[in-house]
């Protein structure tokens, strides 16, 4: 009787072990500009939204299609010209 006790324990303990809320923590936000080009790109590789690319990277500048902006060379990864898929959200870009 002690080890059908037993038994239904683990297993109750083993089916209720893989209910736990699966949502994401949110990104740390990063301070500055991109200087570490590998996990940028795995952040991009998400396709985030833009707010979710505001949140992480305040700093950098996010340029949307169809956005004005001025065309000086910039060679501190500081401003993201966003590639949209028809979602809106970013599946690739260029540093400029």
């Amino acid at each position: 009787m002690r080890r059908l006790l037993a038994l239904s324990v683990l297993v109750l303990a083993v089916m209720l072990g893989g209910c736990h809320d699966m949502t994401h923590s949110a990104p740390v936000p990063v301070a500055g500009f991109v200087t570490d080009m590998k996990s940028f790109d795995a952040f991009i590789a998400t396709h985030p939204t833009p707010d979710q690319f505001h949140s992480t990277y305040p700093d950098v500048l996010l340029v949307l299609p169809g956005m004005p902006s001025t065309r000086e060379f910039r060679n501190n990864n500081s401003r993201y010209f966003a590639q949209l898929d028809k979602d809106g959200r970013i599946t690739g870009g260029k540093f400029m």
